[in-house]
């Protein structure tokens, strides 16, 4: 009798129903295999699941809040969905992130005199080049010397988080309050608030704004074809003439310069001050949030959604159930699972054939 072998094979086109159908089986799954650590929290999923969304998404308080941590999800899934299309592994979002704050900050601790259709416009500007600066380092040491950008940029990320509080413990420490964080930022810094009792600011409106951008330069400007021709075959896009080392460096500075933003809406939007808890992993979650959206803008759009309803919902799952608030990692790691899984059904297919 004749035996029979398993073949992956690449499909000839990708598969439309199940470019439609994979991310929500994914999803459907992943929250699935998700009950299982629930339930051994000592909570029914049902109830936890009910938590979680009503939480995130049951009224207007929990709306706002999933909005705002939206926000900074969004312009580091951005970032990183930049630097990944023209192949510039940038894991240093969370660095770029602290390091635009930080110059911000300074700014705005600085611009009292200053009006707000001003000084916010200036602070944007002071952060995009503070994450865009620390983002550079990485990229000319990668075009110029070969050195791995993962390795660099991941490493950069606590470089800065150890200056950040280097600085904030030492000559930057509140003097009023004695604690590690920079004095309060001028008013007319502040984002304004959108939704009145609300954490719904401007920098949400900002991070749209990013992501509408980040979809015109791939599909329509010259500048994102160059990076995907890049991000394609590198060889190739050299031949053609155009600047691959060039276009590689503007990339990771644009990336880190978005990265950056998310710093300044931390500080002008929710904090109000520099602090070294200025971000709970938002840089790290942008990788996850990148690789879900399949480097796609509206993909990016949607998967910082869910991210951010998850880590939202988690929290309220948490402070009504008791389980760990760790949880939220937990169900993102498989979510992520669970959707490359099904990206990867939507290219491949599994067959057995006659050996």
């Amino acid at each position: 009798m004749a035996g029979f072998k398993i073949t992956v094979e690449r499909r000839l086109l990708p598969s439309k129903k199940l470019e439609i159908a994979a991310p929500i089986l994914s999803i459907l799954v992943a929250l699935a295999i998700s009950a299982i650590p629930i339930s051994q929290g000592g909570v029914n999923p049902i109830t936890g699941y009910y938590e979680l969304f009503y939480g995130a998404l049951g009224n207007k308080l929990s709306l706002t809040e999933t909005f705002a941590m939206f926000s900074p999800l969004l312009l580091c899934g951005v970032a990183v969905a930049l630097a990944f299309t023209c192949k510039f592994w940038n894991i240093g979002a969370e660095g770029q992130l602290y390091c635009g704050g930080l110059v911000a900050a300074f700014f705005a601790v600085n611009a009292g005199g200053l009006p707000a259709p001003v000084a916010i416009p200036l602070m944007l500007v002071a952060g995009f080049l503070g994450g865009g600066a620390w983002a550079a380092v990485p990229a000319v040491l990668k075009v110029k010397l070969k050195v791995d950008e993962v390795v660099t940029t991941l490493l950069g990320n606590w470089v800065m988080y150890y200056l950040v509080s280097a600085i904030l413990f030492g000559p930057w420490r509140n003097p009023k309050t004695g604690w590690p964080e920079s004095p309060i930022i001028a008013d007319s810094t502040f984002y304004p608030i959108l939704v009145p009792g609300s954490r719904f600011h401007f920098g949400i409106v900002v991070s749209l704004l990013i992501a509408v951008a980040f979809y015109i330069i791939l599909k329509k400007t010259k500048w994102g074809f160059e990076l995907l021709a890049i991000g394609g075959n590198p060889a190739s896009s050299q031949a053609m003439g155009i600047s691959v080392a060039r276009q590689i460096v503007l990339a990771a500075i644009v990336s880190g310069g978005i990265a950056g933003l998310a710093g300044v809406g931390q500080v002008a939007g929710i904090h109000y001050h520099m602090k070294t808890d200025l971000s709970p992993g938002f840089g790290y979650t942008g990788v996850v949030i990148a690789m879900v959206g399949g480097l796609n803008p509206i993909g990016v759009v949607l998967a910082s959604f869910l991210m951010a309803v998850v880590v939202q919902g988690t929290q309220a799952m948490h402070r009504a159930t008791g389980v760990p608030w760790a949880l939220a990692e937990v169900i993102q790691g498989i979510i992520l699972l669970c959707l490359l899984v099904g990206i990867f059904f939507t290219k491949y297919r599994v067959r057995r054939v006659k050996a």
